[in-house]
């Protein structure tokens, strides 16, 4: 097994260098429906000042979306999804120094939201669902996170099943990479996410978080979202369990598997655990 820790990702305006310390990618919601924090950014201005906190917060990146992907939800009709990114996006112009993400599946909604200033093309379809997302990427230069999902939000929890869960996602992402590279994206330009809580069961999402550092063979950077997700409330025993507490912790054993991205929605808690983590780690020689 070689592991090829990526130091780098070009997104469309920027590189984003890589350390020990992960990036930390803030979710902004503008939906009534996502299953964590729907309804609460609605409203343009409330979306608008939670990007600017998730910022001042530590943010590296801010990731936007506007329809909920949560089991079993309802696909958004085009046009009320880019009517929501759309008008945060042109609040936003000139009031962020980080990256934004566009948390899309649709095409139309990814391009309008790079004329906008985006940077990033985050397709939780693996760039399956649309066959021109991958034309906008190349386009635009956008980096490109291409994640894995089994069937879509609305069936995706329906006995879920894999022959090995981690060998059966690794290949899918190296095979999703040689096909982006085949359709003319960069090398560079690519990063991977194998999707924990789409499509898996509480137990695969456990394993796939135990051999998360198995996706550096990929040779790209490793995106996780594991943030306040159904498989931490059923480890801790309850489901009024305090899910940013428990997102934490799972992010520290990701700090150790050398994960390039974490995206979460506590983004001040994440910055805290992590430095003082990384601060009381002993040196290893």
């Amino acid at each position: 097994m070689t592991l090829n820790f990526a130091t780098h990702w070009d997104i469309r305006d920027r590189r984003l260098e890589f350390t020990d310390r992960p990036m930390i990618m803030g979710i902004l919601n503008v939906t009534p429906d996502s299953f964590s924090d729907g309804g609460k950014f609605y409203s343009i201005q409330s979306a608008v000042d939670q990007a600017k906190r998730l910022e001042d917060q530590g943010a590296a990146i801010l990731d936007l979306g506007g329809e909920s992907t949560r089991p079993y939800s309802e696909s958004v009709p085009q046009d009320e999804e880019l009517r929501r990114v759309t008008e945060v996006l042109e609040k936003l112009q000139g009031k962020l120094s980080i990256p934004i993400s566009i948390d899309t599946k649709k095409a139309v909604v990814a391009s309008a939201a790079m004329q906008l200033g985006a940077s990033i093309i985050n397709d939780v379809s693996g760039l399956e669902s649309d066959p021109a997302m991958v034309d906008v990427a190349k386009r635009t230069g956008a980096g490109i996170c291409a994640m894995h999902m089994q069937g879509t939000p609305q069936t995706m929890q329906d006995n879920p099943l894999y022959d090995n869960v981690v060998e059966d996602i690794l290949g899918y992402l190296k095979q999703r990479r040689k096909w982006l590279l085949d359709q003319g994206i960069e090398e560079k330009k690519i990063c991977l996410d194998p999707g924990i809580g789409f499509g898996k069961t509480h137990e695969h999402n456990i394993t796939l978080l135990q051999n998360a550092f198995r996706f550096h063979e990929t040779s790209q950077p490793v995106l996780i979202g594991h943030s306040r997700k159904g498989f931490i409330a059923k480890l801790l025993g309850s489901k009024d369990a305090n899910r940013t507490l428990g997102t934490v912790g799972v992010s520290l054993s990701l700090v150790l598997q050398k994960i390039q991205v974490l995206r979460v929605h506590d983004v001040v808690e994440h910055k805290q655990a992590i430095d003082l983590f990384l601060a009381c780690s002993p040196a290893m020689t």
